[in-house]
């Protein structure tokens, strides 16, 4: 019985030194580690409860995969620059849960669903401390298949129908937006960094900064994932690599300051020359579709469409062969056909449109393939850039009223080169114009008073300076020089904005090889992601046309002789052939077309 007694009285006295023990444990840990349970830390349960955490977040918006070592203060990271599940783990990035090992899987998820649905749907594992579920996932995909986002299928399977949505458990849109925007982490990313943040325009885009704006759309300008794969995507792809690693080429046809890249551009128009094919909808009644104006200052887009509709180099009648898709519409005759005279609306041009488009996406795959990405329109009337806006506004569209203000887009736009044809039987009639020195007038300008700019430019040189030749309309008169005679004797050819911020005199001036001093504000000259129009074109902002005549006069005469040869040189690319010529404008509408498919492609 003694011996008993004193057993009991050791045991109390260690149950009492292991409570006391673990009491002290337990306060040192609470100051020590406020956010830590004291409990779980003893007994391994903290491990547990912070892997139940990390699933539970797989099911969020965010898709975000947290490991022990990032910090509370870590900020999410960009949806356009992370994949459907946040970022990629390697293949050995595991979760334990209860023992169990989670392998995360790159499966098709994303905000608007899943089919990752027992991640998706299962409640949140952190709502309630104790709960803790396994879920064992697939196993990723091998290396090297691409993972599917929300807006494409999965390059491996077939066929291509977008998958069904699941439940989401995604924050609202506004509060993803906000988390985005604010993320500066790093990433690891199966997908390319699509866009940026764009910053509102300055009330006028100068020239430069429409330089600057170009660049940067090559890196935040991206169209729409293609939904399921094609053979022409690898033609995309391999065109741009080798555009981008273009080997000079010394060629005596291409004089290399008129362009920003002259050895890109040359093996970038191969390419074009070698590989693009073009599919042209055989949709549309006449003489909205398919019967193009060949005479005027729209047509541009007449003579496109003649030549692109019987070209045989580059139309293909297998759309599945197709890299571009061509809507052969005209928008001049859409404005005569649908436009109620003084009625002030476009409303019905624009649902004209949209139903022709309708008939185009229930027809035909091509269009949901790419969200119309690979889809192009020419169109040279002043409405076409609200009409297509309306419609198909991330396809690419070739406008004469490249206006940067009213939705041209720099990287996927092109700006369309307005041509006035006088004779459609004969292109060239009265092509050039006299030497630099027999060139005895300064500066030419006459035309109807269109839009606010032309009275204040009268304003200021109407009969104010021998020098300054500018008209309104001008008079006919025995005599005296008539339009083209000034154009073909001035050192500089005023190209003022009309009603919009296009004008036809800019080709004007280079047919009859005049300077063109271009004074539109927010005005995208044709060609311009190929073109170095600084070094063959003034630019003067509208503010500057009381001091128009200083600006001309501060020009060397030298730097003018340089300007007036490089308008001669470039003459090529804005010249319309009956049929149609290596370099001409046709060539040069289609090619800057491919060459913006081909840097906004994402795969």
């Amino acid at each position: 019985m003694p011996i008993l007694k004193s057993i009991q009285v050791d045991t109390r006295r260690l149950i009492w030194l292991f409570g006391a023990l673990f009491m002290v444990v337990a306060v040192f840990q609470f100051i020590e580690l406020p956010d830590t349970s004291p409990v779980s830390s003893l007994i391994g349960l903290d491990k547990v409860h912070s892997a139940a955490k990390n699933v539970s977040q797989v099911g969020d918006s965010s898709f975000e995969c947290h490991t022990e070592s990032n910090s509370d203060s870590e900020k999410e990271k960009p949806k356009d620059e992370r994949t459907d599940l946040g970022e990629v783990p390697s293949p050995n990035s595991t979760s334990v849960v209860n023992g169990a090992l989670k392998i995360i899987d790159g499966v098709e998820s994303g905000e608007s669903g899943t089919d990752d649905k027992d991640v998706a749907s299962a409640p949140a594992l952190g709502s309630h401390p104790s709960y803790v579920e396994v879920v064992v996932a697939p196993a990723l995909p091998p290396l090297g298949k691409k993972m599917a986002s929300e807006n494409e299928e999965a390059t491996f399977t077939s066929p291509p129908r977008p998958p069904e949505t699941a439940p989401s458990t995604a924050p609202p849109a506004e509060e993803n937006i906000k988390k985005n925007e604010a993320s500066k982490a790093p990433e690891i990313s199966a997908t390319p960094t699509i866009k940026e943040e764009t910053k509102p325009l300055p009330e006028v885009v100068s020239i430069k900064q429409m330089n600057e704006l170009l660049h940067q759309s090559r890196h935040s300008y991206s169209s729409m994932k293609p939904r399921w794969p094609s053979t022409v995507d690898e033609d995309i792809l391999s065109a741009k690599l080798q555009i981008e690693n273009a080997p000079f080429v010394d060629d005596p046809t291409l004089y290399a300051p008129l362009y920003r890249n002259v050895s890109m551009f040359r093996r970038s128009y191969e390419l074009m020359e070698n590989m693009l094919k073009v599919h042209v909808y055989r949709e549309g009644k006449s003489p909205i579709f398919h019967r193009p104006p060949l005479r005027g200052i729209y047509a541009s887009e007449g003579w496109f469409m003649k030549h692109m509709e019987a070209n045989k180099k580059f139309v293909t009648k297998d759309p599945a062969k197709a890299h571009l898709f061509y809507f052969p519409f005209s928008s001049r005759q859409l404005e005569e056909t649908m436009y109620v005279r003084d009625s002030h609306s476009m409303d019905n041009l624009v649902a004209f449109l949209n139903d022709y488009l309708t008939t185009i996406k229930e027809r035909y795959p091509y269009w949901n393939r790419t969200g119309g990405a690979d889809h192009f329109a020419v169109a040279c009337h002043d409405w076409a850039a609200f009409e297509t806006t309306k419609v198909m506004p991330d396809s690419i569209r070739a406008l004469c009223n490249s206006d940067v203000k009213e939705g041209y887009k720099f990287g996927k736009d092109v700006a369309l080169a307005e041509t006035t044809v006088r004779s459609p039987k004969n292109l060239l009639a009265d092509i050039g114009g006299k030497p630099p020195s027999q060139r005895d007038t300064l500066a030419f300008f006459a035309g109807r008073m269109h839009g606010y700019l032309r009275p204040i430019l009268l304003q200021h040189w109407h009969d104010k300076d021998p020098d300054m030749k500018i008209f309104g309309k001008l008079p006919k008169a025995k005599k005296q020089k008539n339009y083209i005679q000034y154009m073909k004797s001035s050192k500089y050819c005023i190209c003022p904005r009309g009603y919009e911020v296009n004008s036809p005199r800019v080709v004007e001036a280079i047919f009859f090889e005049c300077v063109p001093v271009i004074i539109s504000d927010n005005f995208v000259p044709p060609f311009f992601e190929i073109l170095n129009w600084e070094s063959f074109a003034v630019f003067v902002p509208e503010k500057d046309v009381p001091n128009l005549k200083t600006i001309l006069l501060s020009i060397s005469d030298e730097r003018y002789t340089e300007m007036q040869q490089r308008v001669k040189q470039v003459q090529q690319h804005f010249l319309w052939h009956s049929k149609p010529e290596k370099y001409d404008i046709f060539h040069m509408i289609l090619h800057s077309v491919w060459f913006n498919r081909v840097f906004t492609f994402q795969p």
